[in-house]
């Protein structure tokens, strides 16, 4: 699949985009259920960080079986693809940050994990009748999508790699320049109350995995689909993230 992924515009149903799960797709399924999510019809894109920290990553490889579930890879998934193909990885940092079930799988079970992990690309963009959309986990280092593009598909820089999966300089600093050649830019990693725009970039991790929500976006509208509070599946109250 490489670093970079292309999709063509959904014509049959809604393309929905949701935060960071961290394994929590129980959770997940309720919020996508009380949205009438048909995965018939719609599709579901994840902006990374399946896993670590809820009680359901073991389901991660479930649902990336899905025709309907798309995901980039988040730092998490690097993570772990870290632990398992060599190199620098603090493991009390790892654990505290939620990697535990995944360091005390059997090695075996851990190899099939990072197989899928490492197919994961680090962007996606979807086409719309409005204009591309894309995800990533962080943040672009790029102020343009299509030199983006070209990094990831010609170099695979580890340094582009590291600010498109770990960056928080967007949110830290209120940068609300705009990605080039792009409609909308669709990011996760550093939780929000709410989600929050800046420039065309989307924050969507609104803490469904913690004590927060889960909010799904439509990708072609770019309005937020969220259950009603008179719903019996509608998430808590938000707390602080």
């Amino acid at each position: 699949m490489g670093r970079f992924q292309r999709l063509m515009a959904n014509l049959r149903g809604r393309d929905l985009a949701v935060g960071d799960i961290h394994g929590h797709f129980q959770r997940l399924q309720q919020c996508l259920d009380a949205v009438g999510f048909d995965p018939a019809v719609d599709r579901l894109f994840s902006v990374g960080d399946l896993v670590d920290r809820g009680p359901d990553s073991g389901a991660a490889l479930q649902w990336l079986a899905q025709p309907w579930f798309h995901a980039v890879q988040g730092n998490h998934e690097a993570l772990a693809i870290t632990r398992v193909r060599g190199g620098r990885l603090d493991l009390d940092m790892y654990r505290a940050a939620g990697g535990g079930w995944f360091l005390d799988l059997p090695r075996s079970v851990q190899l099939g994990f990072v197989e899928r992990f490492e197919q994961l690309p680090v962007a996606i963009e979807v086409e719309s009748a409005a204009g591309l959309v894309g995800l990533l986990h962080a943040d672009s280092p790029f102020a343009d999508w299509a030199e983006l593009r070209h990094w990831l598909e010609l170099h695979d820089d580890p340094k582009v790699r590291e600010v498109c999966q770990w960056s928080r300089r967007r949110l830290k600093v209120e940068d609300s320049a705009p990605v080039q050649g792009l409609r909308a830019l669709l990011v996760g990693h550093t939780p929000v109350r709410e989600a929050k725009l800046l420039g065309n970039v989307w924050h969507l991790d609104t803490g469904g995995w913690a004590s927060g929500h889960f909010t799904l976006m439509d990708m072609r509208t770019l309005q937020l689909v969220t259950p009603g509070p008179g719903d019996p599946a509608a998430p808590p109250p938000t707390a602080p993230a």
